[in-house]
C-alpha cells in the first residue's frame, strides 16, 4: 500500500515538468498526443488491408465495408482518448473497473441478449455490446495492480489470489457459453503472472495442474463444444456437417499456392464455398487470393505489431504499466495464433477473431483501446519517473 501511495506522489508531482514540456515546445505533435508512431501506422496499414479483403470476403457489400470503417474510427478514436489518460488513473481506477466488469457479467446472464445460443450481448439503447470483451483488459490491469505492492517474484499465496482474479470472470464467461472468450480471459491473466517473475518450478506444476485437470471440461461443455472437438481430431467423419467449416477453409488456403488467386478471384470464397468469411475465417478469404507471398507479409506486419509493442511495454518505467502491457501485446499474440490455427485446422473451432480483419465491433473497439492504454503507460512514462 505504501509503495502505491509514493507511486501517486511521484505522478503528481511530474505533472509540473510535463507541463514545462509543453511552454517549452520541447515535444513533436506525435508525442502530445501520446502516440506512437511506429506502432500507430502498423495498426492504420493492418486496417486497411482488413478493408480490403472484407470487401471482397462480404461479396462486395460496401454497407457492410461503410459499419466496419465508422467502427474503426470509433475503435482509433476511443485509442487516441486512452493514449491521454494518464497511467496513474488508470491505476487508481482499476479496481473500480474490475468490479465494474464483474457487475456487468452477472447483468448478462440475468438479463443478457441471446444470440447464435449464447447468452453473450448487453442492450443499452441503441448500443450493443459484449461485457466479456472489456474482461480482456481489465483482469490483466487488475492483475497488474495486485502485484504492484507485492514482493517480486509472488509468493505462492499471491499467485492464487492473482489465479483467482482471473478465474472469477472466466467462468462467468464460459457459463454464457463462451470458452473462446474465456481462454483469452485466463491467458491475459496467466501472461501478467508470468511478467511477475514465477520461479519455473510453479510454472511446470501448473502446467502438469492444467494437463490432469482439461480432460474434466469434457463433462462440463455443452454438445455443440463437444462436437467441435470430435470435429478437430477428424473433421473427415462429417464433411458435410461439423467439418464442413474446416475442410473448406483447408482446401481455401490450399488452393491459393505461392501468389494467390488475386483479388477478388478466390473460388472457394467468392462462391460461398467458405463460411463465415467475412469473421472469423476471413484468413482463408486472404489466403486464397494473395497466397503464400501474402501470409507471410500479414505475418510480418502482425509480427512488427507485437515486437513494437513488447518494446514500449519493456521500456516503460513503472511496474504496473510494464506488467500490463506485456500481456495485452502478448494477448494480442494469443488472438493471431488461435485464429491462424483456427481456421488452418490445428485448433479446434473456438470463434476467436483475426484481429484487425475480421468484421467486428466490440472486439475491435477492444483491442484498440488495449493499444491505446499501451501507448499511454509508455509516452507518459516521464511522469512515472523521479
Amino acid at each position: 500500500m505504501k509503495n502505491k501511495k509514493n507511486q501517486r506522489n511521484q505522478n503528481r508531482k511530474s505533472l509540473n515538468r510535463l507541463a514545462q514540456d509543453f511552454r517549452g515546445n520541447r515535444l513533436t505533435f506525435s508525442q502530445r498526443l501520446h502516440l506512437d508512431v511506429p506502432l500507430l501506422l502498423g495498426l492504420i496499414l493492418l486496417s486497411i488491408i482488413g478493408l480490403i479483403v472484407l470487401y471482397s470476403a462480404s461479396g462486395q457489400d460496401l454497407q457492410l465495408i461503410a459499419r466496419q470503417s465508422i467502427r474503426l474510427s470509433m475503435a482509433f478514436g476511443i485509442m487516441l482518448i486512452m493514449a491521454q489518460i494518464t497511467p496513474h488513473l488508470f491505476f487508481y481506477w482499476t479496481p473500480w473497473l474490475y468490479l465494474l466488469g464483474i457487475s456487468l457479467l452477472f447483468a448478462v446472464l440475468a438479463a443478457g441478449d441471446t444470440g447464435g445460443g449464447a447468452q453473450r450481448w448487453l442492450q443499452l439503447g441503441v448500443v450493443r455490446f459484449q461485457p466479456s470483451e472489456m474482461l480482456k483488459i481489465l483482469v490483466p490491469m487488475m492483475i497488474a495492480y495486485y502485484f504492484v505492492d507485492k514482493t517480486l517474484p509472488p509468493k505462492i499465496i499471491h499467485v492464487i489470489g492473482a489465479m483467482s482474479l482471473s478465474l472469477i470472470p472466466a467462468i462467468l464467461v464460459a457459463w454464457e457459453p463462451d470458452l473462446g472468450t474465456a481462454f483469452l480471459i485466463l491467458c491475459a491473466g496467466g501472461f501478467v503472472i508470468f511478467l511477475a517473475g514465477i520461479g519455473w518450478k510453479l510454472i511446470f506444476s501448473i502446467g502438469v495442474l492444467t494437463t490432469i485437470c482439461a480432460p474434466l471440461l469434457w463433462f462440463f461443455m455443452h454438445d455443440y463444444q463437444r462436437r467441435r472437438v470430435l470435429t478437430f481430431l477428424n473433421p473427415e467423419q462429417d464433411p458435410f456437417g461439423s467439418g464442413y467449416h474446416i475442410i473448406q477453409s483447408k482446401i481455401a488456403i490450399g488452393s491459393g499456392g505461392l501468389f494467390g488467386k488475386g483479388w477478388l478471384n478466390g473460388t472457394q470464397s467468392q462462391l460461398n464455398f467458405v463460411p463465415e468469411r467475412s469473421t472469423d475465417f476471413i484468413f482463408a478469404v486472404f489466403s486464397e487470393e494473395f497466397g503464400l507471398l501474402g501470409i507471410i507479409l500479414l505475418l510480418i506486419l502482425y509480427l512488427f505489431i507485437i515486437f513494437r509493442g513488447l518494446y514500449l511495454a519493456i521500456n516503460t518505467q513503472e511496474l504496473f504499466g510494464r506488467l500490463l502491457g506485456g500481456s495485452l501485446v502478448l494477448t494480442f499474440f494469443v488472438y493471431v495464433f488461435v485464429n491462424i490455427g483456427m481456421v488452418s485446422g490445428l485448433l479446434p473451432v473456438v470463434g476467436a477473431p483475426l484481429p484487425l480483419l475480421s468484421y467486428g465491433g466490440t472486439s475491435l473497439v477492444t483491442l484498440l483501446a488495449a493499444f491505446g492504454i499501451l501507448m499511454s503507460m509508455n509516452t507518459h512514462r516521464r511522469l512515472l519517473s523521479d
